[in-house]
């Protein structure tokens, strides 16, 4: 096999075990600082590192003269993702548990196959959607072997997650969309700098409200929670920005989606090494089906039209 037909599936791997560890990252970000805080600082960083790579690589900004139809597609882009994905999961996790998050968020391939479907035209065959569900079949199964259940005593938490699970879905089909017009390193520009720039408004001004701006600025000497924004910043917000926008540019959509359920797999493996998590055996079970789906879904490919056609 050709390394330009691989090359994609490596970096969709490599995307998945770089969101998966970052549940460990975020967790521990988040014992010294508040969830729009971590976010704030997390595109902060990303955004600086983005301005360093500019000397290196500059990175050639989307022109909008003459093409406002170009800047809608952009801004929908980044509204999708970072910001409202970012902002209705956070939110809708106030009102259910991390599990039901999960549970919930696993069914983003089969939202992504639809949508990719209809506005993408990408044919997914019938045997390529059994492995999507056997993928998400191993996540369901692994939540609810360590308890979880959902219940339905929230259906605000369940709203607001089910958007941010649209929200996605709807990045992954603009990113495939607009792939054609634009390179994988603009894409992550337009999305990096949004994100800053809205993060870091909602955060400035929570602070000014509560009287505590100090104590937002006093995070740049907390050591370790700029290690772990870091991480979350420049490997699991630019880079992957990076390598989703590349292997969208080279695979369908709803390839590309199943791996994500991949990530998964990886926090278990961190939990195992990092915070000597037990592994039971109803996470081998899980992590098969997952494994197996992402595998099934990409070895029968399907038939598709150019993106954006």
């Amino acid at each position: 096999m050709k390394s330009e037909q691989v090359l994609p599936y490596l970096g969709a791997l490599l995307n998945a075990s770089i969101v998966g560890l970052s549940f460990l990252f975020t967790k521990l970000a988040l014992e010294d600082a508040s969830p729009a805080d971590t976010l704030s600082y997390r595109f902060t960083l990303a955004f600086l590192v983005l301005l360093i790579l500019q000397f290196f690589v500059p990175i050639k900004l989307p022109s909008f003269k003459n093409n406002g139809k170009s800047f809608v597609y952009l801004l929908l882009l980044a509204l999708f993702y970072p910001t409202m994905f970012f902002s209705f999961q956070a939110f809708g996790l106030l009102y259910t548990s991390s599990a039901e998050g999960g549970i919930l968020m696993a069914f983003a391939p089969i939202l992504i196959a639809v949508m990719a479907s209809v506005f993408l035209k990408e044919k997914t065959t019938i045997v390529q959607i059994l492995f999507i569900f056997m993928s998400i079949f191993g996540v369901v199964y692994i939540f609810i072997m360590k308890g979880a259940s959902i219940e339905f005593n929230s259906m605000l938490g369940f709203f607001l997650l089910f958007i941010a699970c649209l929200s996605i879905a709807g990045y992954t089909v603009m990113a495939r969309f607009l792939s054609v017009s634009y390179s994988p390193l603009q894409l992550s520009f337009i999305m990096v700098t949004f994100g800053f720039i809205f993060f870091n408004f909602y955060a400035i001004i929570q602070h000014l409200a509560a009287g505590d701006f100090v104590q937002y600025i006093s995070l740049w000497t907390n050591t370790s929670f700029l290690l772990f924004t870091f991480y979350l910043g420049v490997l699991a917000t630019l880079l992957t920005s990076f390598l989703s926008n590349y292997v969208l540019s080279k695979i369908p959509a709803s390839q590309m989606s199943v791996f994500a359920n991949l990530s998964t797999v990886i926090s278990i493996i961190a939990g195992a090494l990092i915070l000597n998590e037990k592994i039971y055996p109803y996470h081998w079970v899980g992590a098969f089906f997952i494994i197996a789906g992402v595998i099934g879904t990409n070895a029968f490919k399907q038939k598709t039209k150019a993106a954006g056609g």
